[in-house]
């Protein structure tokens, strides 16, 4: 997302929140790659577009939600078996898949 927002002239990377465990220093090695557990995209005005959350550790199930602002789907990603990659079902989730989902939401094409 951060990625998305330095090469898009028109999106704002907004951290919303880190993990309290993050906050308070505790230190034990994290299960998904972050200790940002809220962050979005947003508008030049600071209106989300696409907000993003990641379950803390000790939730059973570890996933990260892609939630497009103002809309009521959303897309539930999990680490895959390995633990090296987010999945939507079998399917790994890209970079790419990101960038075409917050292209769709701006209306903008920097993905090409």
């Amino acid at each position: 997302m951060r990625a998305y927002a330095n090469e898009n002239g028109v999106a704002l990377f907004e951290k919303e929140a880190d993990f309290p465990d993050y906050i308070y220093r505790m230190e034990r090695p994290y299960e998904l790659p972050t200790t940002i557990m809220s962050a979005s995209l947003s508008d030049r005005d600071g209106k989300p577009v696409l907000m993003l959350n990641a379950s803390p550790r000790h939730a059973i199930f570890k996933e990260v939600v892609l939630h497009p602002f103002e809309s009521h789907s959303y897309r539930k990603l999990k680490l895959n078996s390995e633990g090296t990659a987010l999945v939507e079902g079998k399917r790994q989730f890209t970079r790419e898949m990101l960038y075409g989902l917050a292209d769709d939401l701006f209306g903008e094409s920097i993905s090409s």
